[in-house]
């Protein structure tokens, strides 16, 4: 198996071939004119490509990738940028990038990747444009209340800003009310188990089966929760260094945000979640370690009633009969 790097930029993608002593370097349009003259430089039998996680810029690379059967990883950009500090690279070019990313996946060797259903594609477009306006509306709000603070306010300014506040407002209404239309008609069994866990409702079901594929790309919570860095982190270096129980912090920020709302009402609601609180608190460990420990109980429950195919059912014991 030879592993080639590609290094994928708006506009063009640069890939690294392996030869007997070094890589050799091509550059093609990061275009389907582009993509397809590159493929015919592959045996699908004989390569495997690897390339970075790029958000729009290689999605059409992976899709005709595939469609030409040719395997294909998709890695974290962290990943490769600590594999450059591990081969002390001190150099950050396309070229050097893309020998990079060829030497990391034939050391490494990781997963060939799963190009998301179209549902999620659907989804996860709806999401960010959902992303954009509630930080439009943000912006706007806070121009609003600095309004406030003047003596005299221009009446057009004014009745623009209403316009745009309103118009912004009536679309994330019909966004949101569409990204969960989509889902229960795409995943309606997977969003019924997942809203009867309590704690978890529609919009935090929606994102836990955007960032999952569908629960396709991980088998486990504990993988989940690295995945979004929700997972406390250990670090122990002689006497000096002994950290523990940091959050990594990986992954979408806005869904760890979702989750430590959940997790709020998980602990008032959700047995099992609550009685975990409860007995973190009593051994004196702070509000939000017993938090993020509830939310690694919510994601455990996620996936156990994703992989038993059935509603949640609260504080329920196996029969020993």
């Amino acid at each position: 198996m030879k592993w080639i790097g590609i290094d994928v930029s708006k506009i063009s993608f640069t890939v690294a071939y392996p030869t007997e002593n070094a890589y050799r370097l091509e550059i093609f349009k990061n275009d389907c004119k582009g993509i397809k003259q590159f493929i015919t430089t592959l045996h699908k039998d004989d390569y495997q490509c690897v390339l970075e996680a790029t958000e729009t810029y290689s999605t059409l690379l992976l899709y005709l990738l595939q469609e030409a059967h040719i395997a294909v990883s998709m890695v974290n950009p962290k990943q490769i940028n600590h594999f450059a500090k591990m081969m002390l690279s001190v150099t950050k070019t396309d070229n050097l990038d893309a020998k990079l990313i060829a030497m990391y996946g034939e050391k490494m060797k990781p997963d060939i990747y799963k190009i998301p259903s179209v549902a999620i594609q659907r989804l996860r477009q709806k999401r960010t444009l959902l992303r954009q306006f509630k930080k439009q509306l943000r912006m706007l709000l806070n121009v609003q209340e600095s309004f406030l603070a003047l003596p005299k306010v221009d009446h057009t300014a004014n009745k623009a800003l209403k316009k745009s506040i309103a118009f912004i407002e009536k679309q994330i209404q019909e966004l949101n009310l569409d990204i969960v239309a989509v889902t229960r008609n795409e995943f309606s069994k997977q969003l019924d188990h997942l809203t009867s866990i309590k704690g978890i409702g529609n919009g935090v079901a929606t994102e836990l089966i955007m960032a999952t594929g569908g629960f396709e790309y991980f088998n486990s919570a504990k993988k989940f929760a690295k995945y979004i860095g929700v997972c406390p982190s250990y670090q122990q270096s002689g006497t000096s260094i002994k950290t523990k129980g940091i959050i990594t912090r990986h992954g979408d920020p806005e869904l760890r945000s979702l989750l430590y709302i959940a997790s709020w009402s998980a602990i008032r609601y959700n047995t099992p979640c609550r009685e975990l609180y409860e007995r973190l608190k009593i051994k004196g460990k702070p509000s939000k370690v017993a938090l993020m420990a509830v939310i690694n109980k919510l994601l455990r429950q996620a996936f156990a009633v994703i992989i038993s195919n059935t509603d949640y059912v609260d504080n329920y014991t196996c029969s020993t009969e």
